[in-house]
């Protein structure tokens, strides 16, 4: 049954970097856009870099969605992304399977 406040399900393709930079952008975009559906499905084959602050946002989105009784998945990791969370061991925090974007 559809609750009528927005999309059932969203797909956002994240791009470029998600830095220190970008936090703030990245935070506001993840958090309006779980706020308006009920599933979120996060693209990360176009990310080119991303540092603890992106780290930090994805791991804010999860919790929240969590919290909320909402879904949130990540999906098409580039390299750049599969290396941070293999580096900080955390791709277990988001329960994802992790398969590589498509060159």
């Amino acid at each position: 049954m559809h609750s009528g406040r927005g999309p059932r399900k969203v797909v956002l393709a994240l791009e470029g970097e998600l830095t220190i930079f970008r936090a703030e952008e990245l935070k506001a975009s993840l958090l309006g856009k779980l706020e308006s559906c009920d599933e979120l499905d996060v693209d990360l084959a176009r990310v080119t870099d991303i540092d603890t602050s992106g780290v930090q946002v994805l791991i804010l989105a999860k919790r929240t969605s969590l919290l909320d009784g909402k879904v949130l998945r990540l999906h098409g990791h580039s390299q750049a992304v599969i290396n941070v969370f293999e580096l900080l061991d955390i791709a277990q925090l988001f329960s994802d399977p992790i398969v590589m974007s498509s060159p």
